[in-house]
This record gives C-alpha cells, sequence and structure tokens, in this order.
C-alpha cells in the first residue's frame, strides 16, 4: 500500500494553476452550496415540527393572489416559517446556477492551461440545480397530496442525495486530478467503510420511518404511515447500534495497519458525532420527543451523513502521483 502526500517540489507545483484542483473561489462556492443544502433540510425540518407545511396553503403561490404571505391568513405565524424556507430555496436556486457557472469558468481555465480536461467536475457541479429543481417539485407535490408521509419522507431523502453528491463535489474539486487513483488503507478496510456508509443509509431510511409515524410528522391533521412508533424506533437505534460497532473496529483496524491520519481522523470524526447523535436521540425519545431536540437530531442527523461521506472519500487519493511527475519536471 503506497501512503501518497501533495507535492511540494518545484514553483507553483502545489498550486491549482499546477495542478488542477479548482480554484479557492470556485471551491468556496461549491462548499456554500454544500452548507445551503444542510441547512434547507433543517428549515424543512422547522416546518414540519411547528406544524406549517401548509402555512402557505397554495404552490408556487403562499396563498391565492400572492406570492408573499399576507395579513389575515389564517395560517397565522404558520405562512412565516413557510415562507421562509421557500425563500432559502430560492437562495439555493442562486447558488446552484453559481456552481455551474463557477465549473465553466473553471473548465476553460484548464483549457487555457492546458490541464488535463475534468468533466467530472461540470457533471457534479450540476448536481444542486437539478436537485433544486426537483425539490421544488416534490415541494408542490408535498402541498398538493396534503403533506403525504412518503412525499414528504421522499423530500428529505432527496436533500440527503444531494448532501452526497455536493460532498463529492468538494471533494473532487480540491484534488489535483482524477487520475491515478490510489487506495490509502487495505481492501478489507475499504469494505468496511463501505458496509458503514450502507448502514448509515439505512439509519437514515429508518429514521424518515420514525419520523413518519410519529408525532413530529406534521400537524394534528397530518396522515402519519401507520406503522408503529416504539417498533420502528427501536430498529432505527439497533441500525446505529450496529454502525457504531462497525467503526470502532475499522478504527482498531486502522491503527494496527498504519494508515494514514486522514481516513482515521476521518473515523473517529463520524464516531463521535454518531456517540453524540446517539445521546440526542435517546434524551428526545425519554423526554417526549420536544421539537426542539428532533430539530438538534436533525441537524445530527445532515452532520453524520456528512462526515460518513467525507470517511468514504479519504480512504482514497486521486491525481497526486501525476502531479508529483508534473512537479520533478520543473
Amino acid at each position: 500500500m503506497t501512503t501518497l502526500t501533495p507535492p511540494a517540489a518545484g514553483p507553483d507545483a502545489g498550486s491549482p494553476a499546477r495542478d488542477g484542483r479548482a480554484p479557492r473561489w470556485v471551491r468556496g462556492i461549491y462548499v456554500a452550496n454544500l452548507v445551503a443544502q444542510g441547512a434547507i433540510i433543517l428549515t424543512g425540518g422547522i416546518v414540519r415540527l411547528t406544524g406549517s407545511g401548509l402555512g402557505c396553503p397554495t404552490w408556487p403561490q403562499c396563498t391565492e393572489g400572492s406570492f408573499v404571505p399576507v395579513a389575515g391568513q389564517v395560517e397565522g405565524f404558520h405562512k412565516f416559517i413557510e415562507f421562509g424556507n421557500r425563500t432559502l430555496t430560492f437562495v439555493l436556486g442562486l447558488l446552484a446556477i453559481a456552481a455551474v457557472v463557477a465549473a465553466l469558468v473553471d473548465a476553460r481555465r484548464r483549457r487555457s492551461a492546458g490541464l488535463p480536461r475534468r468533466p467530472v467536475l461540470t457533471r457534479l457541479a450540476l448536481v444542486p440545480i437539478l436537485g433544486t429543481v426537483a425539490q421544488a417539485v416534490l415541494g408542490g407535490i408535498t402541498v398538493l397530496t396534503g403533506l403525504s408521509p412518503l412525499v414528504v419522507g421522499a423530500h428529505f431523502l432527496v436533500s440527503m442525495v444531494i448532501v452526497l453528491l455536493c460532498t463529492v463535489l468538494v471533494q473532487r474539486a480540491g484534488d489535483p486530478g482524477d487520475e491515478p487513483v490510489v487506495d490509502l488503507v487495505r481492501r478489507e478496510i475499504r469494505l468496511g467503510v463501505h458496509a458503514v456508509t450502507g448502514v448509515m443509509a439505512a439509519v437514515v431510511v429508518v429514521g424518515v420511518l420514525v419520523t413518519a409515524s410519529g408525532p413530529h410528522a406534521g400537524d394534528a391533521d397530518t396522515p402519519r404511515l401507520g406503522l408503529d412508533p416504539a417498533t420502528v424506533a427501536w430498529l432505527h437505534a439497533d441500525l446505529v447500534f450496529l454502525a457504531i460497532g462497525l467503526l470502532v473496529g475499522l478504527i482498531v483496524a486502522m491503527r494496527t495497519t498504519a494508515a494514514p491520519d486522514g481516513p482515521r481522523h476521518a473515523a473517529v470524526v463520524v464516531l463521535l458525532l454518531m456517540l453524540a447523535q446517539g445521546g440526542v436521540g435517546y434524551l428526545q425519545y425519554f423526554t417526549g420527543l420536544p421539537w426542539l431536540l428532533v430539530a438538534v437530531h436533525l441537524l445530527g442527523s445532515v452532520l453524520v451523513w456528512w462526515a460518513t461521506v467525507r470517511l468514504m472519500l479519504s480512504t482514497r487519493s486521486r491525481g497526486y502521483e501525476a502531479v508529483t511527475a508534473v512537479a520533478a519536471a520543473v
């Protein structure tokens, strides 16, 4: 197994102009998209937790004849919560457009500098705008179906897929190239990391079922999924315990095989976030699911998922051997 580090030899050998990384301002736009996608999940959850899903009873307008809340709406303060969530969707759209423009500018810079093309970055940069369009459509369907728990759950799951792909975009934009791809850990550890990622995906899905079956699926008139909340919650917890056990085993395996610091640190971050998330989960369960704790748990689920994806990405490096060759030739 070969452990690689970014090259330092030669003038500007480690700069984006020499090694093919996206410029810092481009990566900043990609990071902003990732953060905004996480924020929309949280605000969407607050909409649900406060029973404000129909605060704007029509779509795309907030109320009949107006795109913004108006005085006298029977929805009260709920209209502002739902309208705020819709407004953030507009911000997401602007950031998504900025990501596409940034990717195109970066691709043009790459061609002018004679650097290898990286079409994967352009394709990944399309994810925020395509995801925002898909979410806007799902948002409309959510309203039109009276907050169907399955549609609301799909809304959340699509957001988590977008978070995954935006995390990949940020990571790949910071890599100096796409080839060669070098494993930084043993094959068995990579398989273990993929297993943890799969279990965490199951945790997310079952978490959606827990919410859809419990008191925070929406207001009193919102339909529930019909599953027993306690049973689904315990299944959710069991999957978390499985993921924690796998993570502890991976951390031990990484230490005994002298894996690089990057994957080991990423695994520890996931473990700490999962332990904190589990603590919040049990606290909300035994305190009757206060909505503030549920919101914290929702934020935690986004952070754990993001950290899990980062762990998966940290087990490989891309492009460093090619950059080393360029640096040595300078």
